[in-house]
């Protein structure tokens, strides 16, 4: 097996969050459960939008778990793709529109 910071077996261990504070875990993972579970959005909908936020937060077990899941839910590689990049333009988008504040603060101190 490859060395990496992150241990791909790492993730068959999230569950073991709980372990040093149970009733913490059981609400989080309630509210996870209940958060993907189909509503206004279908659970493959819900599914891209998480591998598309994991994509932006960088997490490498989250980016493999609903990379898996996705495909489950019937999504194919191009739908996946096409959902990071939306997260992409979005984060982009978002770094660059915080210009405006440094241009707001650059002309209100006039160096």
């Amino acid at each position: 097996m490859e060395e990496t910071y992150y241990n791909p077996a790492d993730l068959a261990k999230f569950g073991s969050i709980s372990d040093l504070q149970p009733d913490l875990g059981k609400a989080f993972f309630a509210y996870y459960g209940k958060v993907f579970e189909a509503g206004a959005l279908t659970q493959r909908e819900k599914s891209l939008i998480a591998l598309a936020v994991a994509h932006a937060v960088q997490c490498p077990y989250c980016i493999d778990a609903y990379t898996t899941d996705c495909l489950e839910k019937g999504s194919d590689e191009t739908q996946m793709m096409e959902a990071i990049h939306v997260a992409a333009a979005i984060r982009g988008g978002a770094s660059l529109v915080h210009g405006v504040q440094m241009m707001n603060h650059a002309k209100k101190i006039g160096m």
